[in-house]
């Protein structure tokens, strides 16, 4: 079916506190400060249209995430083929990765048997994609690399298999840090032919110790006891349906597993720790299995002089 028959929503906060996945940016102060967009990663909204019997408050797109509304008396959602948390009130969240597929199939289950079904289109993105054609790709892993990477792969799984209580998926995301952005979400570097990883996040840059704060409430997942060999110092925040983030890089964390914490609240610092190049934030979401742009999520960055 065509984007003209789901209904997008322009939500209220009163109606709806999960203004952050409507990328609505913060009030700015009496005095502006400078903006910070980053280049390539933050698309504009598309505008409304009405898209049929679900309602999400922005047209899917890869990269993305919206809110829905289920219909009412909806019991279970599934997400081509994948079970969606739905809270008491019918929202829900659903995340469509980089690479997703043209459309998506969205089916809902009723308490009186029957079923909504509607497949959306995903809107494709163009992503920066730098073709490196004399640079060989990096080298193979070493011994050492291979002996901590299994364990390390095994904590970062287990913490994403966490239940947790947290409504931090209903506010408006912050920036966790402030800075340049370094590196854009969905970029990818082709070396002599051969495709690297495409970047899974954003990059801040920022002096060593800078501040790095909770973009929105939740609860500590993971917290590194000692550097992992690519994400240095990580920590990790889940917010709750299935959305978290990850912070990388950091030369501390100041929270511990098992925390809850507030939008807002200091729970680490920018570093340059595991494979890095330099002092920076990188910052990664994931709404289940898909990697998540958190750039339009929070919006412009306003940084004070």
């Amino acid at each position: 079916m065509s984007l003209s028959r789901l209904t997008v929503l322009s939500l209220g906060l009163a109606a709806l506190p999960v203004s952050c996945i409507a990328a609505v940016p913060p009030k700015a102060p009496a005095n502006p400060q400078p903006v910070v967009k980053p280049a390539l990663s933050a698309p504009k909204p598309a505008p409304q249209a009405a898209m049929g019997k679900f309602m999400l408050n922005r047209i899917p797109q890869q990269g993305g995430l919206a809110l829905g509304l289920a219909p009412r008396g909806t019991t279970r959602i599934v997400v081509d083929g994948q079970d969606v948390d739905v809270a008491p009130d019918g929202r829900f969240l659903v995340g469509f990765g980089r690479d997703y597929a043209p459309s998506a199939l969205i089916t809902a289950f009723l308490s009186d048997g029957s079923t909504v079904t509607d497949r959306v289109s995903v809107v494709r993105r163009a992503w920066k994609i730098d073709h490196l054609k004399n640079l060989p790709h990096h080298s193979q892993p070493d011994a050492e690399f291979q002996r901590r990477r299994p364990g390390e792969l095994d904590q970062i799984n287990a913490a994403r298999r966490m239940q947790v209580e947290s409504e931090g998926w209903r506010q408006s995301f912050i920036w966790p840090a402030k800075g340049r952005i370094s590196g854009v979400f969905g970029s990818q570097r082709i070396y002599a032919g051969q495709p690297g990883a495409p970047h899974g996040g954003v990059d801040v840059a920022g002096s060593v110790g800078a501040p790095v704060v909770a973009p929105a409430d939740g609860v500590v997942i993971l917290a590194a006891s000692a550097p992992f060999t690519l994400e240095g110092n990580l920590l990790m925040i889940d917010h709750g349906m299935g959305l978290n983030s990850a912070f990388l890089h950091l030369s501390k964390i100041h929270v511990k597993k098992g925390d809850r914490v507030t939008r807002g609240q200091l729970v680490g610092a920018i570093g340059a720790t595991g494979r890095a190049t330099g002092p920076h934030l990188h910052w990664g979401m994931r709404w289940k299995a898909e990697r998540i742009d958190p750039a339009p999520i929070a919006g412009a960055m306003f940084i004070g002089k």
